[in-house]
C-alpha cells in the first residue's frame, strides 16, 4: 500500500524544496523513484533533510553510486550485469565476461568515457576556454566557445547529415589548442559516429570571446548540441536519447548535471519535428533549437556540450558488440526510469492479478498478423490474462503509449520499431516478437540489454507468409510481406510468458501490495 504521507511528501518536496533546488533535479517524484533518487542523488536527500516540511527526515543515506565514480565498486553500484549463460567466444574467463558486457553496455561504457577524456585546448586563466574530448572524438565539451554561423546565411540546400556545416575558424576558443593531438583522434570521420567534422575546424583565439565582442549572442546555460538519426522511427530516435542520458552521466562533474534548464540544439537546419518529441522534456523545459535559431549569427557558449552519437563504432546501443551470455544493462534500466519520472508516467492501479498482455497492431503496408484477430479471441478465453490491441502512431501522444507499456505485464508484436517500448516495461515484464523476419538479434538484443524476458516465434512450419516479400530494391525479404499464425503454437508461446511473469518475484511483490491497497 502507498502510505498517504508519500503522497504529502511529493507535495512537499515539489514546493518546499522544488522552488530552490528545481533546476537541479526538477522534483515531483512518484513513490516507486523515491529510492532511485534518494539513492543516486544524494543532494535530493539533502535537500529533503533541510525542509522542516519533509516527512523523510529519518531516511538515512546510503553509499550507492552508479559505477564509474573512482570510489565505487561491485557492491555498491547501481547495478552489476547478470551472466546465466557460459562465457564463449572472445572472452577466456567468466569474470572476463562480465567486465566485457560491463565495459560494453553498461555504466562500465560511461566510465571509460570519463577516463578517455583528454584536454585538447588548455585555459591559462579562469575567463578562457577549454575544450576536451573522449578518444576519436566521440564526446566533447567545451567552456568559452565561439562559434560563427554566419556562412549559414549562403547556403541553398537544407542541413542534414553534412559535415561542411562549419569552415576552419568558425569554431574556437581562447586557450592553448593541441591541434595534433586533435588531428590524432579525428579517425571516425562520419556525420553520426563522432564530432571529427566539426573539431577540425577549431582553431586558437587570440582573445576570451566573451568578453571582445565577437559574441552577437551569448548562451549562458549548457548547450547540447545533437546529431541525430532518423527521427520517424523510434528505434534509430531512441538512440539519440539514450546517448544523450548517458553523455549527462559522462558530463557528471556538477549536481546540476541532469537539471531541465539547459539548452538543445539540433546540428540541421530542417526544424524538429517527431512522434516522440515528448521525450526531450526529459532533458530540457525550452523550446528545441536547430541551425536556423542562430544562423547569420556567432554564438558564444559559456558550456558547450557535444554528446555522444547514436551510430559511434561499438556505440550504443546501436552497433552494440554484445557478449554472449550476459543481460541486464543498469544504465539501461536506469535510463528506462529517468524517462518514465520525468514524463511522469506512472503504474495505474489494478482490479485483479491478471496479466496484462498489450498487442502491438500496425497500420502499415506489411508485418501485418493476418489473423489477429483470432489471435485475441483465442487469448480472451485463457482465464489469467487480460488482453488489449493498441496502435501506437500519431493519433496516440506518445507520453499515453509510454503509460500503456508501462502498465503491460507481456508486450506483442511483429519485428519493428514499436518493440522499442520494451525498453520501457516493468522488470517482470516478457516481450514477445511474434516473428523476428530474419533479423533475430536486433530487439533480442534490446531485450537483453533492458534485462527483460524475450519470445519469438520457433517453429516456421506454423506460420504462413502472404507472399515471399517483396523489397523495394528488388527481390524477396522476410519484412515485406504479412503473416499469419498458428493459433495453438501462438497461445502455447504466450503461456510460457504468462509463467515467467508470474514467477518473477518483482510480480509477486506487485501483487501482494496491490491486493493491500484494495
Amino acid at each position: 500500500m502507498i502510505p498517504l504521507q508519500w503522497f504529502l511528501f511529493i507535495i512537499t518536496l515539489s514546493f518546499h524544496i522544488g522552488c530552490s533546488y528545481g533546476n537541479a533535479f526538477d522534483l515531483d517524484l512518484h513513490p516507486e523513484h523515491l529510492e532511485y533518487y534518494f539513492n543516486y542523488f544524494p543532494q535530493t536527500l539533502d535537500q529533503c533533510k533541510d525542509s522542516s516540511k519533509c516527512p523523510y527526515q529519518g531516511v538515512v543515506k546510503t553509499d550507492r553510486c552508479w559505477g564509474y565514480e573512482p570510489h565505487c565498486n561491485q557492491h555498491t553500484a547501481y547495478s552489476y550485469p547478470l551472466c546465466p549463460g557460459e562465457h564463449k567466444g572472445w572472452v577466456k574467463s567468466k569474470a572476463a565476461q562480465f567486465d566485457t558486457f560491463y565495459r560494453q553496455a553498461d555504466f562500465g561504457y560511461v566510465k571509460e568515457q570519463r577516463e578517455e577524456m583528454t584536454v585538447l585546448c588548455e585555459p591559462a586563466l579562469a575567463e578562457d576556454s577549454s575544450l576536451e574530448c573522449s578518444k576519436h572524438l566521440r564526446f566533447c565539451r567545451g567552456r568559452n566557445i565561439f562559434m560563427d554561423l554566419t556562412g549559414l546565411n549562403t547556403r541553398k540546400e537544407p542541413i542534414r547529415y553534412k559535415m561542411d556545416v562549419l569552415k576552419h575558424g568558425q569554431i574556437g576558443g581562447n586557450c592553448k589548442f593541441n591541434e595534433s593531438k586533435l588531428k590524432e583522434e579525428a579517425d571516425h570521420v562520419s556525420p553520426l559516429q563522432s564530432w571529427a567534422p566539426e573539431m577540425l575546424q577549431f582553431t586558437q583565439l587570440s582573445s576570451p570571446p566573451l568578453t571582445s565582442n565577437k559574441c552577437d549572442v551569448i548562451i549562458d546555460q549548457p548547450t547540447y548540441i545533437m546529431k541525430i538519426d532518423a527521427t520517424v522511427n523510434m528505434y534509430h530516435h531512441f538512440c539519440d536519447f539514450f546517448n544523450l542520458y548517458a553523455s549527462q552521466h559522462v558530463n557528471a562533474s556538477h549536481p546540476d548535471v541532469f537539471s531541465t534548464d539547459v539548452h538543445i540544439m539540433i546540428w540541421e537546419s530542417y526544424t524538429y519535428a517527431s512522434a516522440f518529441a515528448d521525450t526531450f522534456r526529459a532533458f530540457t523545459r525550452h523550446p528545441v533549437w536547430d541551425l536556423k535559431t542562430f544562423t547569420g549569427l556567432t554564438v558564444c557558449f559559456k558550456n558547450l556540450v557535444l554528446p555522444l552519437l547514436p551510430r559511434m563504432i561499438y556505440g550504443l546501443y546501436y552497433n552494440t558488440p554484445l557478449i554472449w551470455g550476459c543481460e541486464k544493462s543498469g544504465l539501461m534500466e536506469a535510463f528506462s526510469k529517468h524517462i518514465l519520472h520525468r514524463l511522469k508516467v506512472r503504474r495505474l492501479r489494478r482490479k485483479n492479478s491478471k496479466v496484462r498482455i498489450t498487442l502491438l497492431s500496425r497500420d502499415t503496408q506489411y508485418r501485418n498478423i493476418l489473423n489477429e484477430q483470432e489471435l485475441i479471441e483465442a487469448l480472451s478465453q485463457e482465464p489469467s490474462v487480460k488482453v488489449k490491441r493498441v496502435v501506437y502512431n500519431r493519433q496516440m501522444n506518445f507520453t499515453k503509449q509510454l503509460e500503456k507499456t508501462y502498465n503491460s505485464d507481456i508486450l506483442i508484436g511483429m519485428h519493428g520499431a514499436g518493440l522499442t517500448h520494451l525498453m520501457f516495461l516493468p522488470d517482470w515484464a516478457v516481450v514477445f516478437e511474434l516473428y523476428n523476419c530474419e533479423d533475430e538479434h536486433c530487439y533480442k538484443d534490446l531485450a537483453r540489454l533492458r534485462g527483460i524476458k524475450y519470445i519469438t516465434w520457433e517453429d516456421k512450419s506454423k506460420l504462413e507468409p502472404q507472399d515471399e516479400g517483396h523489397h523495394p530494391n528488388g527481390g524477396a525479404h522476410a519484412k515485406f510481406t504479412n503473416y499469419k499464425f498458428d493459433v495453438a503454437e501462438f497461445v502455447r508461446l504466450v503461456r510460457r510468458g504468462v509463467k515467467h511473469v508470474k514467477a518473477h518475484s518483482k510480480f509477486q511483490q506487485y501483487v501482494a501490495t496491490m491486493h493491500d491497497e484494495l
